[in-house]
């Protein structure tokens, strides 16, 4: 199963000193604004992304259809399939893609710690 694009989504409290902060460890801004109060940060292949007021504790992320660089991929896992696949397995779901359409949608689950795992497929 092809997950796509991995990051971790961190609930900052303030995103301007995240920001600072993440720059000093070597972290670049390839997504988002101040104004909208996210930003995708990058160093080489690792990415963070930094929320300010947007969802209540930190989550992994993945991207399908995308690679590290948001570019598309031909080949991947439509998050649909990733959803079948994991019901199929007996994986809980807290919510559930919409199986009748196609495009953009994700699905949000916990790991058996109560981690939150977002599965977004941006197309």
């Amino acid at each position: 199963m092809k997950l796509g694009a991995f990051s971790i989504s961190l609930s900052v409290k303030d995103l301007q000193k995240s920001k600072d902060f993440y720059e000093k460890l070597g972290f670049n801004i390839m997504a988002g604004s101040m104004e909208q109060n996210y930003l995708i940060m990058k160093n080489e292949q690792h990415l963070i992304g930094l929320f300010q007021a947007m969802f209540d504790g930190n989550m992994l992320t993945f991207n399908p259809g995308w690679d590290q660089n948001a570019q598309n991929l031909e080949a991947f896992n439509d998050v649909r399939e990733i959803q079948k696949h994991l019901k199929e397995n007996e994986i809980q779901l807290d919510k559930e893609a919409d199986e009748t359409t196609s495009g953009p949608e994700h699905i949000f689950l916990k790991d058996p710690d109560g981690n939150m795992i977002l599965i977004d497929q941006h197309r």
